[in-house]
């Protein structure tokens, strides 16, 4: 039977390049299946997804892959695209994306395993445990925040977590603990960014009297939600909403944004670009 892998590529833009992937592939008696590439004339980098099938193993294709990868200055990765992802959601009091995220798992139509749940409150306990997924409380104040990170990090180690998804998790991470999670932690803002930041956004936008509103996800970086933009959504709104009809709406739009955002990293359909991102359909 035959493997299906999904190969990622960003490098300096020069001539040759798909010659060279195809070649090797044609080599492997490899069949894509579907090959997506963007040249930013800008950054002047290139990058491709390649989604293939090959009797070959993934140890020996990687390792027949390094000569290209070395004359080309390419930064790759090669997966088995029937890995699920194991992911950590991390989630305060507010659980709509996180009961989102739940079901579309559950469900299928998330292509991931959510192996745990951790929380600075105890909310959502039920909600996790009535998905059989562990349940994590990790109390935070001044004096522990160093230690409950600590414990957040120890989950990512022993669970072997690929990515962690802050779904309204509302704990400002400390440079280390962004550093660490680089390019593997998404977040759900709740807004276009950078409008409306901080406590009560629905109640700044209503007192503005804005016309649409909006969500952003993002990757987690030591900037505060200046991360790379993976996914945004809007609705329109008038003057007849209250703000906790706009919260709600809100809330629905945050939901279906992060669960994309998930999605796409999980589908390995997103490449960073300097402060951007690179995502194919």
């Amino acid at each position: 039977m035959s493997n299906d892998y999904i190969l990622t590529i960003s490098c300096p833009d020069r001539t040759g390049i798909v010659h060279a992937v195809s070649g090797f592939l044609l080599n492997l008696n490899g069949n894509i299946i579907d090959s997506q590439q963007f040249g930013d004339s800008e950054s002047q980098q290139f990058f491709l997804r390649v989604h293939f099938g090959t009797d070959s193993q993934l140890k020996t294709i990687r390792e027949a892959f390094v000569p290209i990868a070395e004359k080309f200055q390419m930064q790759w990765e090669l997966h088995d695209s029937t890995e699920k992802m194991r992911v950590l959601i991390l989630v305060s009091k507010q659980g709509h994306c996180l009961n989102d995220l739940l079901f579309r798992t559950y469900t299928g139509s998330l292509p991931i395993e959510i192996v745990a749940v951790a929380s600075n409150h105890r909310d959502h306990e039920a909600l996790a445990q009535g998905y059989k997924v562990p349940f994590h409380y990790l109390p935070v104040n001044n004096d522990n925040k160093q230690e409950q990170e600590q414990q957040i990090l120890d989950i990512i180690q022993q669970q072997h977590i690929d990515l962690v998804v802050l779904a309204r998790y509302m704990q400002i991470l400390s440079n280390d603990l962004c550093k660490a999670l680089e390019g593997k932690a998404i977040n759900i803002h709740h807004s276009f960014l950078p409008s409306f930041k901080g406590a009560k956004p629905y109640h700044q936008a209503h007192a503005r009297g804005v016309k649409i509103i909006g969500a952003t996800a993002h990757y987690v970086t030591a900037d505060l939600d200046e991360g790379p933009i993976i996914e945004q959504d809007v609705e329109t709104v008038d003057h007849r909403m209250s703000a906790d009809e706009l919260a709600q709406v809100g809330s629905d739009i945050e939901s279906l944004v992060l669960s994309r955002a998930v999605r796409s990293h999980a589908e390995h359909r997103i490449l960073l670009n300097g402060n951007k991102t690179v995502v194919f359909d």
